[in-house]
């Protein structure tokens, strides 16, 4: 079912229609134009799951499927800018290059950013935008710090006689990055069942706080980084999607509320707290938003 409400600065939830037609309040959040093009983003007219709805929580993905649900506006500023990033590179995709392309096949369906020749002389190249912050970026990079000794000792203090150390950058930790590999590996999928050969998989990741102090304490000092996605079983791909989408099917047509979503999934209860939209929708999520509540309050 689709997003039928907003969730206004003041806490009410009004319905979109009647906040396109006139807004409640004295004064809108935002311009009349941002709200409609927010309403259109969340107007979702596909019924099958999508790659990255299956890449959710079964739980999630359900709720957004069954329930009419409310979202703030300003929770989805960041997507509409991710849709501008990509209308304004789809009109510069001229040559090689294939752009926005919805593929399906009989589990699921998703829509490729770029094929083609995009980054060098190759034509053989799939890319996706990401729009995103600097702990992501810093995390799907690898980087993390470790402490070095300096070779001085302190000389007074509860440390004294203890080395002193200082902490510097390392780029070779795990990438934390599996969502997105998932997701390119099954968009690689389906183009080479249509004959298309994909040689090779990057992310051009935007960093939305580049300019803030924030980033360059995550070791982050550009706005746009390219990140290589590695090759994933086929096999396991396939029944990694699979298996999701045979438990979303199950649940749809028996009507029973899904497992909880995992924790990983649910970003160790903070997107319960602060960024799922059917959380009030959810017997866990209402408890995490409800617990958030009362420490608020304490």
């Amino acid at each position: 079912m689709p997003v039928t409400k907003f969730q206004c600065p003041t806490g009410n939830i009004v319905p979109i229609e009647k906040c396109l037609a006139a807004c409640p309040n004295q004064q809108r959040c935002m311009f009349l134009p941002t709200l409609r093009a927010i309403a259109k983003s969340v107007d979702r007219k596909i019924s099958e799951p999508t790659v990255t709805e299956l890449l959710c929580g079964i739980r999630e993905t359900y709720l957004k499927k069954t329930t009419d649900y409310a979202v703030d506006p300003m929770q989805q500023l960041y997507a509409i800018h991710g849709s501008a990033v990509h209308t304004i590179n789809e009109g510069h995709t001229e040559g090689n290059m294939l752009s926005e392309e919805r593929l399906a096949d009989n589990v699921t369906s998703g829509k490729f950013d770029l094929y083609g020749q995009i980054i060098d002389y190759s034509d053989k190249t799939l890319g996706d935008y990401k729009i995103t912050n600097s702990y992501k970026i810093m995390r799907a990079l690898g980087y993390y710090k470790v402490d070095v000794p300096t070779g001085e000792v302190y000389k007074t203090g509860l440390k004294k006689g203890q080395p002193k150390t200082k902490k510097e950058w390392r780029t070779d930790g795990v990438r934390h990055i599996l969502d997105w590999a998932i997701q390119l590996n099954y968009y690689r999928i389906l183009l080479e069942q249509r004959g298309f050969t994909v040689g090779r998989m990057e992310i051009q990741a935007m960093c939305r706080d580049y300019s803030l102090k924030v980033a360059s304490e995550r070791n982050i000092t550009k706005p746009v980084y390219i990140i290589y996605i590695n090759k994933i079983s086929d096999h396991w791909v396939k029944l990694y999607m699979e298996t999701k989408a045979k438990k979303l099917k199950d649940a749809l047509e028996k009507g029973y509320l899904p497992n909880l979503c995992s924790s990983k999934e649910r970003w160790q209860d903070r997107k319960c707290r602060d960024y799922c939209a059917v959380a009030e929708k959810c017997p866990y999520g209402r408890m995490i938003k409800h617990s958030k509540d009362i420490q608020m309050a304490a």
